[in-house]
Formats: C-alpha cells, structure tokens, sequence
C-alpha cells in the first residue's frame, strides 16, 4: 500500500499552513515564487517523477506564471478541471500581528490573548476550537490544497478519468493568471485528447449574511462589470464660475442617478444582484490652484448574472443621458437667475465615438502615440490608464465638452452557470445526499457564487455577440487588457464550485473551519468524483 502525503486531515492541515506561510500578496515576489513551490511539492510525487511533462509551468503577465498538473488515465479522455488561485490580498490590516497574519497555528493561539478585541462572532469562533485563523486560509489556498490531495490520490489508485490542476496569480485584481490560462487549456485538451467534463472550482462557502453557518455549494459565480464616465467640463477662475462648469458639478448629476439604480438589478432563479455603487469618484487635477476643476472621473461597479456588456452600456448610456438633462436644466436655470450665457449643454458620447472623432482630426498615429505615452507609465494600473487616455483625448478635441464620456474599465467577469446541466444536477445531489449521510451536513445549491472567481472565463455563452461593446469601449483593450472571449466559448464545460466553509475573507479575522477544510470537503469531492467515473475505484 502507497502512503499518502496528504491522506489525511492531519497531513492536510501541515501542507495548508505550509502553502499559507508562502506569501503571496498579488503583485509581489512572492506570488511570482508561490507557483515554484506548488510545482517542488507536487515533484515529489511518484506520478511526476515518472510523467515530468505533466506538470508545468506557464507565463501569465509581469514575470508571473500559472501551474498545470495533469494526472492522465489511458482509457480515457473525459478529464475535470481543478481550478484554484493562490494570490492573496495585503495584510496591513492584522496590525502588530502582521509578521504572523502568514503562520496560522501561531495566529490562532495568539488571538487567544486578545480575545476581547475581536469582533463578537469571531471571539466565538475562536473560542469554539474550529477554526483556523490566518490570510489565504479560507480564500483560498485550501482550495489549491484540496485539489493537490485529490490529484494525489487519483495517481496512487488510478481512477479512471484525467485530472488537471490549474491555479493561478491574480485573481484578487484582474484575473491575468485565469485570462492567460485560456488558451493554454485549449492547448492541453488538443495535445492531451482530453474531453473536459467539468471545470471544478474551490473558491471558499461565503455566509450569506451574520451568524449564517449553512454550507453552500454553488452551480456558477456572478458577473461584474465597471461601467466609467470621464467629466469634462469648461475652466475658469474661481472668481467667474459661472463663466466655465465644472466637471464635479456634471459627475454630482450621474453618480446621484448611479448609486443603487434599480434599473441595473437583475433576478435570475431567484436570486438578485446587489445594487450598483461607486467604487472611485475623483476630479484629474493634479495640484491646487483657483483653476476650476474641469475633468473628472467616476468608477462604477455592476453585478450582473445574464445581461452582457452591451445591454449594460445601453442602460448605462440611458441613464447618463437623464442625468446630463438634469444637469443642463439646473445648469441653464442657474444662469437665467444670473443673467450669464451658458458655456454649453453637456452631452452624452461612449468612448467608441470619442475615438473615432479623435481619429479623423488627428490621425491614427497621432492617437495611438497618445496611448503609448499613457500605457508606458508604470505607476498607473489598467483602471487610470483608461481614464487618461479617454482625458488625453478630450483634452485634444474640447469642442466636444462639456460632455460625459462613457467607457468600461477594467476587470470585466462574465457572469456563469450551469444549474440547469445534467451532470452538475447529478453532482449536488450527490452532495446533498452525502453531506446529511456522512456528516450530517445540510447542503444548499447557491446558483451564482456571489464572491466573483475565474470561473468566469469558461463556459462562455454570448450568442448576440455583446461582448464587442466592452472591446470598443475599454480604452486599454488590446494593449494591457484582454479577454479572450472566443477561446473561452471552445471551453463548454458546465461549472460547479465546492469548497471548505470559512469567514471572513479579506478581514484580519479571515478564518477557516477546520472540520469543513481537511474532513468533510475533501471527502465529499473525492465521492463526488467517484460517482462520475460510474464505477468502483479500488482504492490502494
């Protein structure tokens, strides 16, 4: 009989703290480095060392890369796709403890003395005994754990289906790693045969609300979408300032109209998105001086669960238009009762048209050095490089202001599901049945995962095509920003999320129950698995 390494919840335990201790905050050494560890451990398996070529390394962006392990049965090509990211957010919010917000063991027990400075249900939780405290527990390197046991597992007692483990960096800011991974799927499953059953994510279970301990599987995972707007207004001193507008007064009238704007909502099998609010607001003024504030900028979030990017924008475009007709009513009434000519009527225009205008009066190499210019800057990310380049070329065609400029900005996540698939049907039940069975564990079907993950770049469905309006309206795409929509409707596989039950993510009280992590979850995957291959697996 083969011994496993991470057999049992003991060893599953001391390679997740292991995998904690690695730091890996998204964009540091340390998550260039997490996927060199991951690979040195899974080396030391036998099914590696005897298929080296099965376990690989690939480049995802800015010197970070995404691993891939396949365990390949030779009678067969259906394979499930174990999917994980390792990135974690930063720390900065465990205080003194931050040297230990990485070493779990050593969290939990110096939590113990300062109980009483932790909120109420965590003071609980960690008094209980069942939970394991530390950054990356819960979201979500148990998940990658998960998944190097299952490989594991299915190596020594040769289950008959493929495998392949696929964690990436970056899913905490712009899914790179997951966008990156696309075609490297496309890549494997021609090279392999493989026949892609499912793509099995262990994203963490997310309470629903305080004090909510139900477990949840999820049949798909929200969209998420950044609809922006540039401001750009008309200068002036702040002596005569009714002699310009300013691009804070015209951003009043929109974000007003954005903020929780139940014409975004969307209910889809019972279940609705939350509304929309605005992540940024802020006027592009670089410094202090009387010069009113003329340009302007907003960013601002939408769920979504069925609607593409395009009937988004439309609603968004919608909505702009009102408010700019506010604006120019409140802005004319102003100037009557002051008896000054308005400097204009602000107008509506998508960023689309502010290119091409730009284009035919300054040329397409003037615009594209515009955009170089932007884009070389390293100190700004994918979201203020579009804000620039849409002010940049505002600022070159002025005789289009005072306007609101419409745009997406970065990230952009389909939204996903497979609720209504044979396979994934089979599989809740499973759980559901073996959940009460084993553990008696009540489960409960969530059907879009409302945490957002890299499920949403598979399984893509978009028959109207309205993805091209994210591509016509993101100033970076192409450039620092990309999503391969066409390589991801070649991925159709249903989606299903399972992972262990945790609070708390992105807190300094980020925890994770320990039974869920190394017992009950595993076990249930493993049987899960089992019962698509349709037959007995003898184990070892």
């Amino acid at each position: 009989m083969t011994q496993l390494r991470w057999g049992t919840p003991e060893a599953r335990r001391r390679l997740l703290c292991e995998a904690v201790s690695w730091k890996s905050m998204t964009l540091t050494e340390g998550e260039r480095d997490f996927p060199l560890k991951v690979q040195a451990k899974l080396q030391e398996l036998a099914y590696f060392q005897q298929h080296p070529d099965c376990l690989k390394l690939h480049d995802a962006d800015l010197g970070r890369r995404f691993l891939t392990a396949l365990y390949k049965h030779s009678d067969t090509a259906k394979t499930i796709v174990l999917i994980s990211h390792f990135d974690t957010v930063n720390t900065e919010e465990y205080g003194d403890l931050e040297p230990f917000a990485y070493q779990p063991e050593e969290l939990t027990r110096l939590l113990y003395g300062r109980i009483d400075d932790l909120p109420e249900e965590a003071r609980h939780d960690l008094a209980s005994g069942q939970y394991l405290f530390g950054r990356g527990t819960m979201d979500m390197k148990m998940g990658l754990v998960m998944h190097m046991g299952l490989i594991e597992k299915a190596s020594v007692e040769r289950w008959p289906i493929n495998l392949l483990l696929l964690t990436v960096p970056d899913e905490e800011v712009n899914s790179a790693g997951m966008r990156a991974a696309v075609t490297t799927l496309l890549e494997l499953k021609e090279e392999h045969e493989l026949d892609y059953q499912l793509f099995l994510n262990g994203e963490p279970v997310f309470p629903q609300g305080p004090g909510d301990h139900n477990y949840y599987v999820y049949s798909g995972t929200i969209g998420k979408i950044m609809p922006s707007a540039l401001f750009y207004g008309k200068e002036t001193h702040v002596g005569e300032p009714l002699s310009g507008i300013t691009a804070n007064y015209i951003a009043s009238f929109l974000t007003q109209r954005m903020e929780w704007n139940k014409r975004f909502r969307e209910t889809v099998m019972g279940e609705t998105t939350p509304l929309p609010v605005t992540l940024q607001q802020k006027d592009l003024k670089m410094e202090y001086s009387v010069q009113t504030p003329y340009r302007a900028a907003s960013l601002y979030n939408v769920f979504v669960l069925k609607r593409t990017a395009a009937e988004v924008m439309d609603i968004f475009e919608m909505v702009a238009k009102e408010a700019a007709q506010a604006c120019n009513e409140a802005y004319r009434a102003i100037c009557q009762e002051q008896r000054i000519e308005p400097v204009g009527e602000v107008r509506v225009l998508r960023y689309e048209d502010l290119l091409a205008h730009a284009v035919k009066k300054l040329g397409t190499v003037s615009v594209e050095a515009i955009k170089a210019n932007i884009l070389a800057n390293g100190e700004w990310d994918d979201r203020e490089k579009s804000l620039r380049i849409a002010d940049t070329l505002m600022i070159q065609c002025q005789e289009l202001a005072p306007a609101m400029v419409l745009l997406f900005a970065p990230p952009y996540y389909p939204a996903v599901h497979s609720s209504d698939d044979e396979l994934v049907v089979r599989c809740i039940k499973y759980l559901k049945e073996q959940g009460l069975k084993k553990f008696a564990l009540p489960v409960h079907q969530i059907h879009f995962f409302n945490g957002i993950c890299d499920l949403s770049y598979v399984n893509y469905q978009d028959e109207t095509e309205g993805w091209t309006a994210f591509v016509t309206n993101t100033p970076v795409w192409g450039d620092s920003y990309s999503i391969p929509f066409e390589a991801m409707k070649q991925l159709q596989a249903p989606v299903l999320n399972v992972g262990p039950f945790g609070k708390d993510a992105h807190k300094r009280t980020e925890r994770l129950h320990v039974k869920s992590a190394f017992e009950e979850v595993p076990e249930l995957v493993e049987g899960m698995i089992k019962m698509m291959v349709g037959e007995k697996i003898e184990t070892s």
